[in-house]
């Protein structure tokens, strides 16, 4: 009942009311300040660089009152990490930037058609490099993808436990008026029993 009401409720009205066309989103991180990343997620959803300006590559819709949420695994430049490989130095292939002494942590590039254009229009947001807590959602979202990555046995969860899935999920309950994150609490509790 209740995922009938999520989907015939909630959901009903963005699948119904395309707000826009072909998105697509892309994020450069600083590499004076990200030595490796890794998107968690959306494997069947990754573009070659070059499709981004592509107006011809179809891509997803996004419906009125949707939002989407990339997780980014991010190892800071200085960071030792079992997970970096080593790479000789090349001749001809250097890394470098035009803003190195810049503040700015990453870019995202975001592009999308009218529901009714052939036109892609792109709007681009620099975020800087600053410390803050994680907000409740970003806890949250935070506990399903690494519930998601231990249900799949992934290498990159560490050796994380239930357990710490279901704090991270609790630090990011916050107000739960239609109830889904303790939905979320119960199914992952009940995994496992």
């Amino acid at each position: 009942m209740q995922e009938a009401k999520l989907i015939f409720g909630k959901e009903f009205g963005g699948t119904l009311f395309t707000i826009a066309k072909d998105v697509k989103i892309q994020v450069e991180f600083n590499p004076t300040k990200v030595q490796a990343y890794r998107l968690i997620g959306y494997e069947n959803r990754l573009l070659a660089a070059e499709d981004f300006i592509d107006d011809t590559k179809d891509a997803g819709e996004l419906g009125s009152g949707h939002t989407v949420t990339a997780l980014y695994e991010v190892i800071p430049n200085g960071v030792e990490s079992d997970y970096l490989k080593k790479i000789n130095d090349l001749k001809y292939t250097k890394a470098t930037t035009k803003i190195a002494n810049s503040d700015e942590l990453f870019t995202v590039k975001f592009r999308y058609k009218k529901p009714d254009g052939k036109k892609s229009i792109e709007m681009i947001q620099v975020t800087k490099d600053s410390i803050s807590e994680p907000s409740i959602d970003m806890n949250f979202a935070a506990s399903v993808a690494l519930f998601g990555m231990q249900l799949r046995q992934s290498q990159f969860h560490n050796n994380s436990k239930k357990e710490d899935v279901v704090v991270l999920a609790q630090s990011g309950r916050g107000v739960d008026k239609s109830g889904y994150r303790s939905e979320f609490l119960r199914l992952v509790e009940a995994v496992n029993q």
